[in-house]
């Protein structure tokens, strides 16, 4: 392999590539405990959330009605396209870090530091935004049993629900324990953490499977016509919409050091995860749009209505405990991300070297999980869902655009490579993962934009006052 690595070269500057031989056989304080199908569970738990609970109803009530299914479909094909891009490199670069250890790798050092940063940042305030709503959730169901509890615990500053004017809200309480939970979760060591992860994906697809297998005796046909009540347009809108819950196979990617045999688990966990997951996600879509006409679906509870609606209300109770139980797996497999990618920068010098020590016990990155666990907690307890959510998806998005690229890249300039998984269509597939993702982010707002703007300029400081002076290619380089 090194010899291949030779004609590719190393780069120089900012634009230095990490060797794919160094990656490789760099030490680790990392244990591997994942199989195969704890590997997909953590993926199906990152995928499956609010998407399915929530979203879809939204999505077919106001904007593609039963061609939700369609939508589905095709941002599940965009991503797919994606998810070969990452299968490959999971299966040539078994490292923590994912999308950032891919663009540092091909692309070069800066690249995989903006990737880095900005995943740090999106994946971190996607478990505020889910702890958010959980909250919510989780308020509402209090709410049902009489149980009041102290306005000043129940929102951010700013929040505005029912009859309390925004303002009477002083912390999102739930929330902040429910991440500080997670993390602390996440530090009793993987082989722990991914045994409760994986049961709690059980019970959502058990839930979800319920849904779809009761649900499929009320369906009445006559409410899949009209099919496009807004049109093609409004499918693809629709689309646009849900795409954001059809990846999570990103973040379980960055647990390749924690995998058994990930040279070969780790592709087709990805491949595997996103599948079953956009199974349920279409067969869960045409019982819903059966069962209720797409105008009469509630846009919050879905299916708990749903199912109410029909007669049957103490299984709705049951889908609305199970998904409160199931969402909690997506903050599982982002914070557990955002700790691998912040771990993987910090073992590389971007970072500061404190943020890579792991447990001697549990071997675990436990510095990196608490500080992210705490800034989420911070975001969920203190910022309105709305606002936090704006800190999400333009990483992802870019991330998605870095890996389709590299793959491209990496496949002509090393063609040898001892590849496990191969992208197909090579470059077709990966091209249509770049259009889609940046056809995506022009639907984004333009406050998510300046808070970009904001977080890279940011990023762009740190590099060139630390990261760059201090990484491990810069003094390797100092020292030869």
């Amino acid at each position: 392999m090194t010899s291949v690595q030779g004609g590719f070269g190393q780069g120089s500057g900012v634009f230095r590539r990490k060797p794919i031989e160094q990656i490789t056989e760099e030490k680790t304080g990392l244990t591997r405990t994942l199989g195969l199908w704890q590997l997909t569970a953590i993926g199906i738990g990152g995928i499956i959330g609010a998407g399915i609970f929530s979203l879809a109803g939204a999505v077919a009530n106001k904007t593609a009605g039963p061609a939700v299914l369609i939508s589905f479909l095709i941002a599940g094909i965009a991503s797919a396209a994606a998810a070969f891009s990452y299968a490959e490199f999971a299966g040539l670069i078994p490292k923590a870090g994912s999308a950032y250890t891919y663009g540092y790798a091909v692309l070069g050092e800066i690249v995989g530091w903006f990737i880095g940063w900005d995943l740090l940042l999106e994946y971190t305030a996607i478990v505020a935004v889910v702890a958010i709503g959980i909250s919510g959730y989780f308020n509402e169901l209090l709410n049902l049993l009489g149980l009041d509890l102290p306005v000043w615990m129940l929102g951010a500053p700013g929040t505005e629900t029912g009859d309390l004017a925004a303002g009477s809200y002083k912390v999102n309480l739930f929330a902040v324990v429910l991440c500080l939970l997670i993390a602390w979760i996440l530090n009793l060591g993987m082989k722990n953490a991914a045994r409760f992860e994986t049961a709690l994906v059980y019970l959502k697809v058990g839930i979800v499977l319920l849904v779809i297998i009761v649900g499929a005796f009320h369906i009445n046909t006559g409410n899949y016509n009209p099919f496009f009540p807004f049109g093609i347009a409004g499918a693809m809108t629709g689309a646009a919409t849900v795409f954001f819950a059809v990846f999570g196979y990103d973040a379980m990617s960055t647990a390749a050091e924690e995998s058994k045999d990930s040279q070969r688990h780790m592709p087709k966990a990805i491949i595997y995860s996103l599948a079953i997951s956009m199974v349920l996600y279409v067969l869960a879509c045409l019982v819903l749009t059966g069962m209720v006409n797409y105008k009469d679906v509630d846009t919050e509870s879905a299916f708990a209505t749903a199912f109410a609606d029909v007669g049957l209300p103490a299984l709705g109770i049951i889908i609305s405990v199970g998904a409160v139980l199931g969402i909690t797996t997506v903050l599982f497999t982002f914070l557990m991300g955002a700790a691998r990618v912040g771990y993987s920068m910090s073992r590389d010098g971007l970072l500061p070297k404190w943020f890579a020590k792991t447990h001697p016990v549990k071997h675990v990155p436990t510095r990196t999980t608490w500080v992210l666990g705490i800034a989420s907690a911070v975001i969920a307890g203190f910022l309105p869902i709305a606002e936090a959510a704006e800190l999400t998806n333009i990483g992802i998005l870019l991330a998605f655009v870095v890996v389709c690229v590299a793959v491209i890249v990496l496949r002509y300039k090393q063609p040898d490579l001892p590849r496990t998984f191969k992208t197909p269509g090579m470059p077709i597939v990966p091209i249509i993962g770049v259009v889609f993702s940046i056809w995506l982010i022009t639907f984004l707002a333009p406050e998510t934009w300046l808070r970009f703007a904001a977080w890279f300029a940011l990023g762009l400081i740190i590099y060139f006052a630390y990261s760059k002076r201090n990484s491990a290619m810069e003094k390797n380089r100092t020292e030869s």
